[in-house]
């Protein structure tokens, strides 16, 4: 196919459109150890015009998107590939993104968003409870106000010569024949601008870099019933940058451990510990809320608390979010605690045995019997059954049986 739409490429291998495979790689060859960068360090960028020249004309995709749409046809077919802007600027002029409408936009044409700032706000129990109004300072960057966020005065903004804005520089290495290996960096002479501003033009209160450090203070409002883990939201007062469009501040509220109650969901959660007297016979207690408020519990005589068991008060939990008058409710978990040993003589006890409700009857045992004795034992002490292996022990000694591991007779 000899009639094209565009010669660009074959004109930098020195090749007609009919060439065939055999003689592009030929071109291509010749021309590599003439501009190669190792061999001709004043070859400049000829060597990745020659490298990409290759590539596209013996990709027959790309080459038949060349042929016939030329330029265009690789932009939109993606013949460049990712990182391709700074090479199509060499060739054809302008990168892509000049193509694509403009660099820093975005595809629907609004300015590029900056990123979000994220920071967590801790908060008390008592704080998503009653609400609270809070001052936070938080750093941030804006736009020079001496310079409007341009750098320098007008015109001092140039586009970087090394990476022709691009704020990144291509490398291609050629591994053999028909083999590249491309490489993408940070434009050191920019810092990955695009942009130069020369010393002498430079504004002096942002020293070139376009925006300054403010500090920013945000009266914060954290409402009734809020939960740990929300988020509150100030649009727009992140960071400032030219040609973008700020970010969010973001505040992510982190609820810290209450000594008293725990909270799940709308309701609230505590331990009492109360005595085996309280226990069987009534009590009441004081209790101090979140919001200061002294409630007093109440049970009454009669009715006894099981050890573990839970009691409810209802409409004492959490406010609803941003329905405060609706609230959960409040559980109780009653911890009793009994006497210790010898707490009371026997005299008194008996009288407390006819106090209490009546013992069930023993159980009636027939035949051979034998009584053993409780004793008091702490788990901490366990041996993980070493007594049982002590006895089993001894008895293989005394027996002359079979001695397991680490047992020694002694003979005489």
């Amino acid at each position: 196919m000899t009639n094209v739409a565009d010669t660009k490429l074959y004109d930098i291998l020195g090749v007609s459109p009919s060439a065939s495979e055999n003689e592009l790689k030929k071109a291509y060859r010749k021309l590599a150890k003439e501009y190669h960068p190792d061999k001709n360090p004043n070859a400049g960028d000829k060597f990745k015009e020659i490298s990409f020249a290759y590539e596209v004309l013996t990709n027959p995709e790309k080459k038949e998107l060349y042929d016939r749409y030329g330029e265009q046809g690789l932009r939109e077919g993606g013949g460049g590939g990712p990182g391709m802007d700074d090479i199509f600027s060499h060739i054809f002029g302008g990168g892509l993104f000049g193509f694509m409408g403009g660099q820093g936009r975005s595809r629907n044409g609004g300015r590029r968003r900056g990123e979000d700032m994220v920071h967590p706000l801790k908060v008390s129990l008592e704080d998503l409870y009653n609400g609270k109004t809070t001052k936070l300072q938080l750093s941030k960057n804006v736009l020079c106000s001496t310079c409007n966020g341009q750098g320098g005065k007008t015109g001092a903004v140039q586009k970087c010569s090394t990476c022709r804005g691009r704020g990144m520089r291509i490398m291609i290495r050629q591994l053999a024949p028909g083999m590249v290996q491309q490489m993408q960096s940070v434009c050191t002479d920019c810092n990955g601008e695009g942009e130069v501003i020369s010393e002498k033009d430079r504004c002096k209160k942002c020293e070139g870099k376009k925006v300054v450090k403010e500090v920013k203070i945000l009266e914060v409002h954290v409402d009734k019933g809020m939960r740990h883990g929300q988020k509150i939201t100030f649009g727009g007062e992140a960071d400032q940058a030219p040609g973008m469009e700020p970010g969010d501040i973001v505040l992510v509220l982190q609820e810290k451990e209450h000594e008293t109650f725990k909270r799940d969901g709308h309701d609230l959660h505590m331990i009492h510990k109360i005595g085996l007297v309280e226990a069987l016979c009534g009590f009441q207690f004081t209790l101090k809320h979140l919001d200061g408020r002294q409630i007093v519990v109440k049970y009454p005589a009669g009715k006894v608390i099981e050890p573990g068991s839970v009691r409810v008060v209802r409409g004492e939990g959490m406010p609803q979010y941003r329905n405060p008058f609706e609230k959960g409710d409040l559980f109780i978990k009653f911890e009793v605690q009994f006497p210790d040993n010898n707490w009371i003589s026997p005299e008194k006890l008996k009288e407390l045995e006819d106090l209490l409700p009546v013992r069930s009857d023993p159980p009636v045992v027939t035949g051979d019997t034998e009584e053993v004795d409780l004793q008091d034992f702490d788990v901490n002490q366990s041996s993980g059954g070493s007594h049982r292996r002590e006895a089993y022990n001894d008895s293989s000694d005394e027996e002359g049986g079979h001695h397991g591991p680490g047992v020694q007779c002694a003979h005489q």
